[in-house]
């Protein structure tokens, strides 16, 4: 006995009054959700898909629905012989599901999208982007500057004013797609008949056929050519930023805006700074009678020499910050970085006669030698300071 149907609507989920729209979006949820191709290997799944696509292909037909509302299934038993499991000799000619399958699928099944991955049209496309790269010093990145670059572009032609057609003739209507710039074809699948939409490919989606071409730009409406650009760097551009020439790259089509030119800056190294976003960092060597008793230093910035003072008994490794001289904000030009210096303090490794013996004077007063005796004799001494070990002064 063959299995009885279930109700159209409540295979769909909707009520009797449920206009185009409410079918649709029941419709896409319940293929979503069964298709074969989500449920690899699940006979139920396919089952219920099929079942899904027969109600929907019958109510979102009007006269389909019509007959279905007053006779139900019996409508359609002369040829339904597959029932719910199987589509078997079901009409769905009447049915469009390329709109439900290309929005869940996109171009799986060809529903109505171009074969390069967009929605097949022949109105005005902007056109594509250059992309190129500029190289700039350290220093020109914080301040900025302007470089001037070479490109290989397109210009309109002369000769046919962007037409691509020979002076005194024009381009005339596509007749495969008339004018429209794509065309459709229905495609037999285990689910009933699919139509597809792509471009056309007597005009590639433009509506109009060139049947006699500019013999300057052979018929592109373009011409080739070597092109000169200013770029502006902006002060503050960090390392693989790009800098953006709105209209300055391929032309668009169908009378759609140019594309743009990419400009990537490349920084190149700094002999002593380094950067972090808008701060700087540096080096700064400082001799070791300044460390201890303080004095002034120079240190280099990206604004000039700048003289710091530098405060007795100063450790190795000590950072200091100068406060705005690092790189000029993006967004404000009045807001900077900082600089931040780390003072390392240098140890003499040449000394002469009459210098080590002030080191060791110099030693013996700050109390370092009564250190090192304690740790010789593991604790307080009370006698004379042990005799220093020939060669620890040279």
């Amino acid at each position: 006995m063959a299995e009885q149907k279930r109700d159209y609507y409540e295979v769909l989920g909707v009520d009797k009054n449920a206009d185009d729209a409410a079918l649709k979006k029941a419709y896409r949820v319940l293929a979503k959700k069964y298709h074969p191709d989500m449920n690899p290997g699940d006979a139920e799944a396919e089952k219920k898909f099929k079942e899904a696509s027969e109600a929907y292909a019958v109510l979102s037909d009007a006269e389909k629905r019509r007959q279905y509302d007053q006779f139900g299934h019996a409508a359609f038993d002369g040829g339904a012989g597959g029932g719910a499991g199987g589509f078997g000799g079901f009409d769905f000619g009447g049915a469009d599901f390329s709109d439900i399958f290309g929005d869940i699928f996109g171009d799986f099944f060809g529903g109505g999208r171009s074969r390069s991955g967009g929605r097949a049209n022949n109105g005005p496309m902007k056109g594509s982007n250059i992309r190129t790269s500029v190289r700039i010093t350290f220093e020109e990145a914080v301040f900025g500057c302007e470089k001037e670059i070479e490109l290989n572009t397109k210009d309109e032609c002369k000769t046919c004013h962007g037409t691509g057609a020979k002076p005194g003739t024009s381009p005339e209507t596509c007749s495969k797609c008339g004018g429209k710039g794509q065309v459709v074809f229905t495609q037999q699948s285990f689910f009933g008949t699919v139509r597809n939409v792509q471009a056309c490919p007597d005009c590639q989606g433009t509506g109009k056929v060139i049947k006699e071409k500019c013999t300057d730009c052979h018929g592109s409406g373009y011409i080739p050519m070597r092109k000169r650009f200013a770029v502006d760097i902006p002060a503050g551009i960090d390392n693989g930023q790009c800098k953006r020439l709105t209209g300055q790259g391929e032309p668009g089509i169908n009378g759609g805006p140019r594309g743009d030119v990419l400009v990537e800056v490349i920084v190149g190294r700094h002999p002593i700074f380094q950067r972090q976003e808008y701060n700087i960092y540096s080096t700064v060597p400082v001799s070791f009678a300044v460390a201890a008793l303080g004095g002034e230093v120079v240190i280099d910035t990206v604004d000039g020499k700048v003289i710091y003072d530098v405060k007795a008994g100063t450790q190795t490794d000590t950072r200091v910050r100068l406060k705005g001289k690092g790189v000029p904000s993006l967004r404000n030009k009045d807001m900077r970085g900082d600089h931040y210096v780390t003072l390392v303090v240098q140890v003499p490794d040449k000394l002469s006669h009459e210098a080590k013996e002030l080191l060791r004077k110099f030693d013996e007063e700050s109390g370092d030698s009564l250190n090192a005796a304690k740790r010789l004799t593991g604790g307080e001494t009370s006698g004379p300071t042990p005799k220093k070990k020939k060669g620890i002064f040279k």
